[in-house]
């Protein structure tokens, strides 16, 4: 691997650290990101990353458990590969929604200890309003994504120009 690559890794890495993943786990993800394959054995994790085959298995766990990682075997080999799920990102905000919902929830249980016409209370009813906005808003994002999704696939099995132009990078 390169040093720009490296450097690529560690600050894909950090990004992903300092968003909330545990640092090992958005180590090993880079890795499997940047890996020509998208694919790779914990061994090689372990070299790429400079670190034991612990610090790999509670990495590889935790990916595996979000949906970011997928676990295989190619036919007669004996060691497992772990590969970046194509949908990761997608998976990863779908289940947003349970943690959305348990501050939602748990700003309404705040509301009946404290009136709402109180600062406590209000700061309580902004937090319920905003999560529950966003139980409503995300769902209908990513179903936006998955039609501009499958209208670039379909474009790119015509060999026709692609249709996500929306997708926020104007222009490059």
């Amino acid at each position: 691997m390169t040093l720009d690559a490296q450097g690529f890794l560690e600050r894909f890495a950090m990004i992903m650290s300092e968003s909330g993943y545990p640092r090992m786990a958005a180590r090993v993800f880079a890795a499997l990101l940047v890996s020509d394959e998208g694919r790779l054995t914990a061994a090689e994790l372990a070299e790429r990353l400079q670190v034991g085959p612990p610090a790999i298995s509670g990495a590889v766990k935790y990916l595996m458990h979000v949906g970011m990682v997928a676990r295989e075997r190619d036919p007669g080999e004996r060691r497992d590969r772990y590969r970046v799920d194509q949908v990761a990102w997608f998976t990863a905000a779908m289940s947003s929604d349970e943690v959305f919902r348990r501050f939602e929830e748990g700003a309404r249980e705040g509301l009946e200890v404290f009136e709402q016409d109180t600062p406590v209370g209000a700061r309580l009813e902004e937090i319920r309003r905003f999560f529950a906005f966003l139980r409503r808003e995300v769902p209908q994002l990513m179903n936006k994504w998955r039609e501009l999704e499958s209208r670039d696939v379909a474009a790119a099995q015509t060999g026709q120009p692609g249709g996500a132009q929306g997708d926020g990078d104007h222009g490059h």
